[in-house]
């Protein structure tokens, strides 16, 4: 047969070179192996049990590597490495479906450098982690004895590793041979690999891993219940007083219309109808206002599409994969805090669009890296797994400029051009209208303390179950409640910023896009303010690093949220004072 000339032909045999590709290597990449078949096992880290964020890459412990020095694949996603995933080759030879009896690997040549090191990892209950086929396993490194006098090693790694068909579907690791740490003695390091046919399906492996008991007990179902039954209460209340309010005051306000000028002014005139000149006043400071609304837009948008994928895919069965997930929606997203953003600085006269579009679209972003960058150095300091390599620094640099920037441009000039327009039913006066005096419990600032109390009682519960799985050695998977929290988190908090915004226009004071906004933000406090409690009544934490990444990431983690409450409450109180102006009359 005549081999097809030029171009054609190259095409052809790439498409073939494709398509053997899968037959010829198969790996954890895929999942499959074939009999006898390289099986890599990966040294993680090593850190203490009480701090989980505080990791040390596995040899940085006296460990001693294994005969084997090179492997056929290695890979790193942009997830793992702001992780801390630091995945290093153990050494050891394992083959698919070939059992490997007990035997010595390496041997450890223990001078007292190396005892103090494992002592001082025995003694704050230090242990480690390891990957094969991308199941994790934990180990402990050793254990002291009742007077805490000798410290012992665990010496043996004895792996039993489960297969269905062509697939590893189990691994289990017993930890033997403890050995008494000396001073100039010789620890030999041993390992041995037993295969198993197992039943468990390859799709269900990672359940052993899952704690059904802990996040599907009775207290989280009754949590989301108490939920909807507190939105049910307030929707149904606000309706009820915002209507019966509401229809009052147009009766009053249509008797008014068949007044003349006399009767109307020696009339009691008060009320939301009186700002109506006002109410749809620019708000102070315009950029920074409408760059906090366009962020809440894209962090809402990024964490509904982020809770779905996470319900769809079970993204917690890939390493780094929901923060690679959320990076790349964040990106995608971008033209969302564009538009938003855009159009309400358009709407509010604003004309230094260009730099409200770089502060939208860097608002986010300089937030998180700014703190990541300050833990950076304290982790650097500690020499710890969670230093972010400057490698992944400049690539999220590179996604920032080239390519959040241009879509967040295209969503800021589509958002001016489409919605950007003022459009308010009732016309702005040349001159603001004097703020009267009101009782103290109508100001602002008090306004702005209450309005998170309920949207965050309406969430507590559930920030327990997430606090936990970040903080401590739970694995999230019910995001199905999430998705529930989140539309509940929606409801209560529109709710509760239109009842403020009503009360705040009733005592004649038109400052209500602040108000609402900062009012659903205050969440947020509420959320840290927690957090404080739970690292010190639920935790163990210790350490300047721990307490700094705890402390850091969860600031970064409540502002975020309180943006999103923020601009979730202004855009619900928004159509709502925008409704009650379009349907009354005024001449």
């Amino acid at each position: 047969m005549k081999p097809l000339p030029g171009a054609p032909g190259v095409a052809v045999a790439a498409a073939l070179l494709l398509l053997l590709l899968p037959r010829a290597r198969a790996d954890e990449h895929e999942h499959t192996y074939q009999d006898k078949e390289e099986v890599v096992l990966w040294m993680n880290t090593v850190g203490p049990y009480h701090n989980r964020q505080e990791t040390y890459k596995y040899f940085s412990l006296p460990f001693c590597v294994g005969s084997k020095k090179s492997i056929s694949h290695y890979h790193e996603t942009l997830g793992e490495a702001l992780q801390g995933v630091e995945l290093e080759f153990s050494g050891l030879d394992i083959k698919f479906k070939d059992d490997v009896m007990p035997a010595t690997y390496c041997e450890i040549d223990l001078d007292k450098e190396k005892r103090d090191a494992f002592v001082y990892a025995i003694k704050n209950h230090y242990w480690y982690q390891m990957y094969i086929d991308d199941l994790p396993i934990w180990g402990i490194v050793g254990e002291a004895d009742e007077n805490g006098e000798d410290y012992y090693l665990w010496t043996y790694k004895k792996l039993e590793i489960g297969f269905n068909g062509n697939r590893i579907v189990d691994v289990n690791l017993t930890s033997e041979g403890k050995v008494k740490l000396v001073p100039n003695t010789k620890i030999q390091m041993s390992y041995s690999v037993k295969w198993k046919k197992s039943d468990v399906k390859f799709e269900d492996r990672f359940d052993k891993y899952l704690d059904p008991s802990f996040f599907q007990h009775r207290i989280h179902w009754f949590s989301i219940f108490n939920s909807f039954m507190m939105v049910i209460f307030l929707v149904g209340l606000v309706s009820m007083i915002l209507m019966r309010t509401l229809r009052k005051d147009y009766a009053r306000y249509s008797k008014e219309e068949e007044m003349d000028d006399m009767d109307r002014d020696l009339g009691d005139e008060y009320g939301w109808k009186q700002v109506h000149g006002d109410v749809f006043r620019p708000s102070s400071h315009p950029l920074i206002f409408s760059s906090l609304i366009g962020s809440g837009c894209q962090i809402f948008a990024v964490s509904l599409i982020v809770i779905i994928v996470a319900m769809i895919e079970d993204l917690y069965t890939e390493r780094g994969s929901m923060l690679s997930t959320a990076i790349f929606v964040y990106a995608a997203t971008s033209p969302v805090n564009g538009y938003f953003g855009g159009s309400l600085y358009a709407r509010q006269g604003g004309r230094r669009w260009i730099k409200q579009m770089f502060i939208g679209a860097f608002l986010i972003p300089a937030m998180v890296c700014g703190t990541a960058f300050f833990i950076n150095f304290i982790a650097i300091y500690y020499h710890a797994s969670r230093a972010i390599p400057f490698g992944t620094m400049v690539a999220v640099c590179c996604i920032c400029f080239f390519v959040i920037l241009p879509l967040n441009l295209v969503g800021t000039i589509l958002g001016r051009n489409l919605s950007g327009q003022p459009n308010f039913p009732c016309r702005v006066n040349a001159v603001p209208r004097p703020i009267p005096e009101k009782k103290w419990f109508m100001e602002p600032a008090v306004i702005v303390c209450l309005g998170g109390i309920l949207p965050f009682g309406s969430i507590f519960i559930e920030m327990y179950f997430i606090f936990t799985s970040f903080w401590a050695y739970k694995i999230y998977y019910v995001y199905g409640f999430m998705m529930l929290v989140l539309v509940i988190l929606c409801i209560v908090t529109v709710c509760v910023t239109i009842v403020c915004t009503y009360f705040l226009l009733n005592a004649e004071d038109y400052r209500w896009q602040w108000t609402s906004f900062l009012s659903a933000a205050s969440t947020a406090i509420y959320v840290y303010m927690y957090s404080f409690y739970y690292y010190f009544f639920k935790t163990k934490m210790y350490g300047l690093f721990q307490t700094s990444f705890y402390f850091g990431y969860m600031a970064v983690f409540s502002t975020a949220l309180g943006i999103m409450c923020g601009a979730i409450g202004y855009m619900g109180t928004s159509a709502f004072v925008r409704k009650i102006y379009t349907n009354v009359k005024i001449d």
